[in-house]
């Protein structure tokens, strides 16, 4: 699966830059990110997003696509890791993303209300 291998390439960039900050402190500093991540996920679920993590359960309950998640992961982590690669902002990117996504899923929405 190729993007899961771009997605583990990106993860070891990250994982060498962290190395590099004042604020890392080891397997700490991702299972901090970890639970925070798990927080989104389960804000996001009522809003009937199409990718979130947690693929296997979700796809059976959901209809979530493992491969969607799998490519939107690449795209979001390859965006975040660069700018900070480059001196930019992690959350900037997130946020950008954040709106972008909520974009995407309002004009996902807008057709099937007036199909109703």
């Amino acid at each position: 699966m190729p993007d899961l291998e771009n997605l583990l390439a990106i993860a070891q960039r990250k994982f060498i830059f962290d190395q590099t900050n004042s604020w890392y402190s080891g397997s700490n500093t991702y299972l901090s990110a970890l639970q925070d991540e798990v927080t989104e996920v389960l804000e996001e679920i009522p809003k009937q997003r199409k990718c979130h993590n947690i693929i296997l359960a979700l796809e059976k309950e959901a209809g979530i696509d493992m491969g969607s998640v799998v490519k939107r992961a690449v795209n979001k982590y390859e965006q975040r890791v660069s700018a900070i690669e480059q001196g930019g902002s992690w959350a900037e990117v997130k946020e950008k993303q954040k709106r972008a996504l909520e974009k995407e899923q309002s004009e996902c929405v807008k057709p099937r209300l007036l199909h109703k």
